[in-house]
Formats: C-alpha cells, structure tokens, sequence
C-alpha cells in the first residue's frame, strides 16, 4: 500500500515525466542498474485502438531516466499466445522509440525462464524481467473477456513463456495471476489510462478516459482500477487472492490519491456495458487461452450472439466429443470445429 500520484491528459509523454517527476522516482533508482520498461503489447494494435500502451508512456519514462542519470535502459515484452511480438512491436510505434533512444527491445517469447516458487507451486518466468535491477510495469487499464479487468497485476502475464501462459488458462488464471504477484514485483508501475477497451483487451471500441496513475503496490492499483470503471473487487478476484497472499493491499482511500492537475482535464468513466457476459452467455468455456477465447467474443459480437447454439472452447476439451461448434485446435472433437490456434475471428463469424 503507498501513495497513487495521479494526472489527467492525454499527452502520454507529458504525463509520464510528469508523474515520475512528482513521486520523485529518482530517489528509487539503483546506481548503474538496468531498467526494464515492461509496456502491454498484446496483439499488434495501435495504441489508438485501446489496446496497447502508448509510446509516449515509455519516452517520457526514458526521457526520465536519462535525465537522472539511468543509461542501462531496455524494453521487454512477449505477446499473447498466437501473436508475433515484433510485429506488436511496430504497430504500436515502439520500433521508432528504440530507435530514438538507442534503447533495445528483447521479445520475451524467446528469452530464457527460471522457476520460481510461489503460493501456486513453481512459475517460470523469463529471466530479462526476473533479473532487471529495477522493473518499471507499464500495463493499460482495460477490460478483459475473462477476468473482467485487466491492469498491473495480469500486464506481468507477459513476462512467462507461451507455454506457461497456456498453464496459467489451464488453471483458470485467477490464482496464477496472483501468485505471480508474489514472485514478481515490478518496483514501479505507471497504468496508461488514457483510453482503454472497457470491454476486449485487444482493444477495437477505445474508450478516451484521459488518466494516468502511478504507484508502487499493484495490488491497491489495481483495486483503483477497478473503482475507475465501476467494478467491485469480487468482479476481479485474482486481486484480493493476491492482497491475501501478501502482494499488497486493496485499500485506496482519498487520502492515498495525490492528483497533479484537475480531473476536468480527462474524461469520466462509463458504467459497465456487461457486453461480454451477455455474448458469452451459454459458451462452455473449458481452460481456454485469452486469445482463442477473445477471437470467439469478437466473432459473437459481429453476429449479435450465438442464439442459443452450442459453443465449446478451451484446453479442457481436448479429444472429448462435444455436439456442437469447438472453437481452435483443443475442440478436436467436437461436431463441427473452427481450426486454428488461435482461429482467425472471421472463420468464427463464417462457422456461427
């Protein structure tokens, strides 16, 4: 638990030197350390769309850093199972950024990962982000397809192998996400708020909300989160699994809240739309990845929903028969199979 220093805008660049500047980060820095800024590439989407942080967020946090003295900087990043980091990577603008600074990305799909032990048992995670002197998470408020909300806590998703990812979904996410908070504490966080999807975490329905927040507890910046976009703690349990497994605290009082300009200079939150659980709503979702399952919900969303069809997706269906439509590779026996790991969203519009 600590103090949430907060700005309103829409300059990421601005806003980000801005914060860091007010929470006086340079007093947090490790002489001659290395820095590494972890931003939320997910899919490759401009950051436009909702979806990915901006990359004004990590000028401003390089420009920062240099101005204090850090010359050991580097970007790392692995993308969703199924997507290609690089081609994130430039979507997002961050190939301008590297080249700009003279600041290296490493694609944490091919890094090396060590275990780690966590209240969940052992959690492989990838050595660029384990071992960095001082790591800065850089995650985008949003909302998720199957956790709700997805902000500091799950953006550290992004630093484990695909295929312990993939074991994270087989397990049901909430509980390796919060376990994950105990084997890997970013010592910053800085939430890019600046508009998110409230509804699809690969973005395509932004929401221009003109806030940015920084902190040190994800656990508590994550709680604010949830307040922001009108949701209660219960709606996201993985934050109170890790609040009770000692990853911080959910409490945010007013008094925690240093704001930096005026709110009017943002924009308000909407309440929540409940899209996802009505299109989802009969779907037999069985350990399904984030990006098969957000595939099926963007294909339910162009068609109006599934009308009462059968649906099956995930992990858990594997080589069980299943009288109706499975969605990707693991639905191999079901009546009628959309390919595909992750399935392309159209081929789903085409099979509903």
């Amino acid at each position: 638990m600590g103090t949430i220093y907060e700005i309103y805008g829409f300059d990421a660049h601005q806003m980000t030197y801005a914060l860091m500047d007010a929470a006086n980060v340079e007093q947090m820095l490790p002489a001659g350390g290395r820095v590494a800024l972890k931003p939320n590439l997910v899919v490759a989407a401009p950051p436009e769309q909702g979806a990915t942080t901006h990359g004004g967020v990590l000028s401003g946090a390089i420009e920062y850093l240099r101005d204090h003295g850090v010359t050991r900087i580097e970007i790392i990043e692995g993308s969703w199972v199924g997507a290609r980091t690089g081609d994130a990577c430039r979507t997002a603008g961050y190939e301008a950024v590297c080249k700009k600074y003279n600041v290296p990305f490493y694609d944490l799909k091919t890094d090396h990962a060590s275990p780690v032990d966590t209240p969940f048992g052992p959690i492989s995670i990838c050595d660029r982000a384990r071992t960095a002197d001082f790591l800065i998470n850089l995650p985008v408020l949003k909302g998720h397809c199957q956790t709700v909300m997805t902000c500091a806590l799950k953006n550290c998703k992004g630093c484990l192998p695909d295929r312990e990812k993939r074991r994270f979904h087989a397990a049901g996410l909430i509980k390796p996400i919060a376990a994950l908070a105990c084997a890997l504490r970013p010592q910053l966080t800085i939430v890019d708020s600046i508009c998110g999807d409230l509804d699809f975490e690969e973005g395509g329905n932004p929401v221009p909300t003109g806030r940015m927040y920084l902190g040190t507890d994800m656990v508590q910046l994550d709680a604010y989160g949830c307040q922001l976009m009108g949701l209660e703690l219960s709606d996201v349990p993985y934050i109170q699994w890790a609040e009770r497994w000692g990853a911080g605290s959910t409490r945010v009082k007013e008094e925690d809240i240093v704001r930096l300009n005026h709110p009017e200079q943002g924009a308000d939150y909407p309440a929540p739309s409940g899209r996802v659980s009505r299109l989802t709503r009969g779907v037999q979702a069985n350990q399904a990845c984030s990006a098969c399952y957000a595939a099926l919900v963007r294909a339910l969303n162009i068609v109006g929903g599934a009308g009462g069809a059968p649906i099956a997706i995930g992990q858990g269906w594997q080589d069980r028969p299943f009288e109706g439509l499975g969605i990707g590779r693991c639905c191999n026996c079901a009546s009628q199979q959309v390919k595909g790991c992750p399935p392309r969203v159209q081929d789903i519009v085409q099979a509903l």
